[in-house]
């Protein structure tokens, strides 16, 4: 009796905080988006200039790393920006969506953690109906593979996990530091800079690629590329890589916003 009233409870709390991330997401989309032309596909916008710039400066000097071929640098630095701008996105609007929100957790009892998750939640949305389908049609010219294009669910995974983990950690870390921001702006160029997103991962010297491994964003990116542009069928290997850093992320993140949670009310 007493295990079914815990259970009953559990799944309360369980679809009260679905119910509550729903409705957040939902103001989170239609405050981004009230009034706009081409709503979520504008996040499209950015990376294909970008890539674009990046195809017009450094094509002709990368393309031998990609089959002689500036059609497969271009989509290289693509689906490199994606990342990147996914991951940059989903960290930076978690990083104030806790403190941004004190007024209302000060009169309501809510769960912390849902104001970071919807963040991350409402990009993978936009990331979904965007960029995704566009990877896979891009996945399908190459590989003319269902399997590879299925596979794409995989690093995406990986990239969700990642920015949780790390949203979880820089959202606590705001409420302790205010000028936070500041410093993460320069953690986001440095891992920018250290992703091979312009760049093919193989001109890095090897002195240097032991310290770039530690960016976890890398071998997403390397998954990535490997599924849409290669026409091989998966590498496992680059796959579970991608997976295993993120779940120690998210464990790593989730576990300091567990432990730092308790002190957030007094600072807010």
């Amino acid at each position: 009796m007493i295990l079914s009233l815990k259970d009953n409870f559990n799944w309360l709390q369980v679809q009260r905080y679905c119910e509550l991330l729903h409705v957040l997401v939902g103001r989170t989309l239609k405050v981004r988006y009230r009034g706009s032309f081409l709503g979520v596909y504008w996040s499209l916008l950015n990376p294909l200039i970008m890539t674009g710039l990046y195809t017009a400066i450094f094509g002709a000097t990368f393309a031998s790393y990609y089959g002689n071929s500036i059609l497969n640098y271009m989509l290289a630095a693509l689906t490199g920006l994606l990342v990147i701008n996914f991951f940059s996105a989903c960290t930076s609007q978690a990083l104030t969506s806790v403190v941004g929100n004190g007024a209302l957790l000060n009169k309501i009892q809510l769960p912390v953690s849902v104001f970071p998750v919807s963040m991350i939640a409402s990009n993978v949305f936009q990331f979904s109906v965007g960029a995704l389908p566009l990877l896979g049609i891009m996945t399908l010219i190459n590989s003319k593979s269902l399997v590879n294009v299925l596979a794409l669910v995989f690093p995406f995974l990986a990239l969700i996990l990642v920015s949780t983990g790390v949203g979880f950690l820089v959202s606590a870390l705001y409420v302790f530091f205010r000028d936070f921001p500041y410093f993460y702006e320069l953690v986001v160029f440095v891992i920018w800079l250290s992703s091979p997103i312009f760049y093919p991962a193989a001109i890095v010297p090897k002195q240097v690629k032991q310290f770039l491994g530690l960016n976890p964003l890398s071998p997403i990116i390397e998954s990535l590329r490997q599924i849409t542009l290669s026409g091989s069928p998966p590498d496992l290997g680059l796959i579970w890589g991608a997976l295993l850093s993120g779940i120690i992320i998210l464990a790593l993140g989730w576990t300091c916003f567990h432990l730092w949670r308790h002190q957030f009310m007094d600072l807010l």
